[in-house]
């Protein structure tokens, strides 16, 4: 499995990513999108209401994309495969609440629930042009 370069490792304490996945029509579709960095793993905490987690059960490629923000020359790409479980409790979109400050609760409405969503890399590209 290919592995984040330490050059970029500090993208990983980003406040936002950029999810892409693929839609019915084979379109992309791209979503801002918290995310945490958990025990050497990409994973996010989504709503299994919205269309990002429909288009990953029914196709799991995906890329999650991280922009320096202080450096729009310098990215880190991750293509891979997206793994997806319950998150019982919301013990998961909990923690991602507290790296965030914030209360997923407010995002979703009774009776929608929260998945874990891990992206297992294919291929890492990370770009530094200055």
């Amino acid at each position: 499995m290919p592995t984040i370069p330490e050059s970029h490792r500090d993208l990983l304490d980003a406040d936002v990513a950029t999810l892409s996945t693929v839609g019915r029509d084979g379109r992309p579709q791209v979503t801002a999108v918290w995310f945490l960095y958990d025990d050497g793993d990409l994973k996010l905490s989504l709503n299994d209401s919205r269309q990002k987690v429909k288009n990953l059960k029914r196709d799991p490629h995906c890329t999650l994309f991280i922009l320096d923000p202080q450096n729009a020359y310098r990215y880190l790409e991750i293509r891979g495969d997206a793994r997806i479980e319950p998150d019982p409790g919301d013990v998961f979109a909990n923690r991602v609440d507290r790296k965030y400050d914030a209360d997923h609760r407010a995002h979703d409405k009774p009776g929608q629930s929260r998945v874990v969503v891990t992206i297992e890399p294919v291929r890492i590209n990370v770009i530094k042009m200055r």
